[in-house]
């Protein structure tokens, strides 16, 4: 019964959240405990009371704050100088300022959104097709779950009662090589179908562009530099990055005006109160997923399959794949960490780190592939290709996350090697 109600809520296309709390009571009520209903709302408060869960909306808002005050155009203009005289110049610029974006935002959506409005015009107007355009950025989406910050690594450090420092320095090397093998795609995808030589900037624009761009560079110095010397934690860089873009965005650059400030506030809280239901909810649900014991019941059930680490991993990447088709990359988190971060780490002997970034970057494949790819949608609806023609753009750097995905899993070191375990 309580599976019904869940596939049918799920179909019936009610917000996720709702499908998840409203199953929980479900199972309360189908299983005659209605003791669980007294546990019900403490079980909602202690979903989100984390002090890390902060950092959420405070990232939020330095997106808000970098978007509207001219900081993402500046970090464009500096990614133009490094990139834009290679061939498909235009492409690698956007690869590149993602890869900045990404240690910022945090959301690969919000990263979408933003960046599909920035470059996709201006690659259409230098001969790429718009499609092609929206993939690049859709793809350097991918980025944001694991470069730091990021705010499922938020979400997994709370859960796994890891630092989340620690796992956003975990991320580094793994960001580093998708963003390479990003890179080696522009470069064939480039050759063979012939996209225009990018051009080198002037002296004059490269001055301006170095003016411009390295206040705005100080903000993913200020994330990145405060965590790896333990000098703030995620939540105190994050609200560090959001006054940074403030004073930036207002006196530096003169885009952002203090009667922006309130729709920027709003914007901010709407989007973050979305999450924090959602994750409140997913809590309850895991709580019930607990208490069913499910996860001794998966241990049973995967170690019948096989007892390698590599090949877990490997089981795993193919569940969650589907699992992300389908459901939200938050909540699908939420449920799935629960019941697989104890087979991992105790079955296994896989490091919860190399595990939360395995899983992470999965579950956000799937904001990319169909039916639901939401990714795709908002890429979509920003720049006018249809979603379809985008994917099939997109399957290059898909395949290209594949195979970082498969050298995640079978070398734990490159999750693990900067912070030492």
């Amino acid at each position: 019964m309580t599976v019904a109600v869940f596939v049918l809520l799920l179909l019936g296309a009610v917000p996720i959240a709702l499908v998840l709390a409203l199953t929980a009571m479900a199972y309360i009520q189908v299983s005659g405990n209605s003791v669980l209903f007294e546990s019900y709302p403490q079980q909602l408060f202690a979903a989100i009371e984390s002090y890390g869960l902060l950092a959420i909306p405070l990232f939020m808002l330095a997106g808000e704050l970098m978007n509207e005050g001219g900081v993402t155009r500046r970090l464009i203009d500096l990614a133009r100088l490094l990139v834009g005289g290679f061939r498909g110049g235009l492409a690698y610029i956007n690869l590149v300022a993602n890869m900045m974006m990404a240690a910022i935002i945090g959301s690969a959506a919000s990263q979408i959104a933003i960046m599909s409005r920035a470059m996709v015009p201006a690659m259409e107007k230098e001969g790429y097709s718009r499609s092609y355009g929206a993939a690049i950025t859709a793809a350097g989406g991918l980025l944001s779950p694991i470069i730091p910050p990021s705010m499922l690594f938020v979400l997994f450090g709370v859960m796994a009662q890891v630092p989340i420092a620690e796992m956003f320095i975990a991320g580094i090397l793994p960001g580093l090589l998708l963003g390479f093998s990003f890179f080696l795609t522009i470069a064939v995808v480039g050759l063979v179908q012939q996209y225009p030589k990018g051009r080198w900037p002037s002296r004059t624009e490269a001055m301006r562009a170095l003016a411009m761009g390295l206040p705005a560079l100080s903000i993913p110095l200020i994330i990145i530099g405060g965590i790896l010397l333990g000098l703030a934690t995620p939540t105190e860089s994050a609200a560090l990055a959001s006054l940074a873009a403030l004073l930036l965005g207002r006196f530096l650059y003169g885009d952002l005006r203090f009667a922006m400030l309130p729709t920027v506030l709003k914007r901010t809280a709407v989007n973050a109160g979305l999450v924090i239901m959602l994750i409140a909810a997913a809590g309850v649900f895991g709580w019930v997923i607990v208490y069913e014991r499910l996860p001794q019941m998966a241990a049973a059930w995967i170690a019948a399959l096989t007892t390698d680490p590599f090949l877990f991993l490997l089981l795993l990447i193919g569940v969650l794949l589907l699992v992300g088709m389908i459901i939200d990359g938050i909540a699908a988190l939420i449920l799935v960490v629960p019941i697989l971060l104890p087979i991992a780490t105790q079955q296994f002997g896989i490091s919860p780190y190399q595990f939360g970034v395995v899983v992470c970057l999965t579950l956000v494949l799937g904001l990319l592939t169909p039916p639901v790819g939401a990714g795709l949608y908002i890429a979509s609806s920003m720049t006018g290709a249809p979603p379809m023609r985008i994917f099939r753009s997109l399957l290059p750097f898909l395949l290209a996350s594949l195979v970082t995905l498969v050298l995640l899993a079978w070398q734990p070191w490159l999750t693990t090697a900067l912070i030492g375990r």
